[in-house]
C-alpha cells in the first residue's frame, strides 16, 4: 500500500546515498510497480504540481497532467527521476544547436515506467492519453531555487524558466478540460 509520508522518507534517504539518482530510481520502481495503490493515495483528478518535499538536496513533486496537455522544452539543471502511475507522459528530447534547439529523440512512459534524466537534459512533455496522468517527479536539488531555462516561439528562443507561468498553465488546463 502506498503511503505518501513513507515514500517521501524513502526518497530523502535515497538522496543521501553515494549514487542518489540510482537509489531514487530504485524507490520509484518499487512504488510504481503498484500503480493502483499510488492512485488511491494520490488520485489524479486535476492538473497540477503539488510540492511534497522541497530541500536543497531533493525536491519531490506530485505532477498531474490533464488529458492531451503538453508543455514545451525546458531544462532542470539537475538530475530527475520520473515515475508514472496513471495515463502517459511522452518526452521529446532536445539539444542546443546554433542558438536554438534540435530534436534528439524521445521516450514514452506509461504506468509502472520510471525514467532518469541527466542534469543537462532538455525535454518537452505531452500527455497523449484521454486520462489524467499521475506522476512523481523527483529532482536532485531544490527545483524552485535553481535558475533554469525554457524555450518558446518558432524558432525556439531560450528564456528564464517562469514557475508562475507553469503553475498558471496547469490551472488553465483544468479550466479547458471538460469531464
Amino acid at each position: 500500500m502506498f503511503e505518501t509520508d513513507s515514500f517521501i522518507a524513502e526518497c530523502v534517504e535515497a538522496a543521501s546515498e553515494h549514487e542518489p539518482r540510482l537509489a531514487v530510481r530504485d524507490v520509484l520502481e518499487r512504488r510504481m510497480a503498484d500503480p493502483a495503490s499510488v492512485s488511491r493515495a494520490l488520485p489524479p483528478e486535476r492538473a497540477g504540481i503539488t510540492k511534497l518535499h522541497v530541500a536543497p538536496e531533493i525536491t519531490i513533486l506530485h505532477v498531474v497532467w490533464a488529458p492531451g496537455m503538453s508543455f514545451g522544452p525546458h531544462d532542470h539543471r539537475m538530475w530527475a527521476a520520473i515515475g508514472i502511475y496513471t495515463g502517459g507522459e511522452d518526452n521529446s528530447f532536445y539539444r542546443r544547436h546554433q542558438g536554438t534547439l534540435t530534436a534528439s529523440g524521445g521516450k514514452r512512459l506509461r504506468p509502472r515506467d520510471v525514467a532518469l534524466l541527466g542534469d543537462d537534459t532538455i525535454h518537452a512533455v505531452a500527455n497523449p492519453t484521454a486520462e489524467f496522468t499521475g506522476s512523481m517527479h523527483i529532482y536532485g536539488g531544490d527545483f524552485f531555487a535553481t535558475s533554469r531555462s525554457e524555450w518558446r516561439g518558432d524558432p525556439y528562443r531560450e528564456q528564464p524558466y517562469d514557475v508562475q507561468y507553469v503553475l498558471d498553465y496547469f490551472e488553465a488546463a483544468n479550466r479547458d478540460h471538460v469531464t
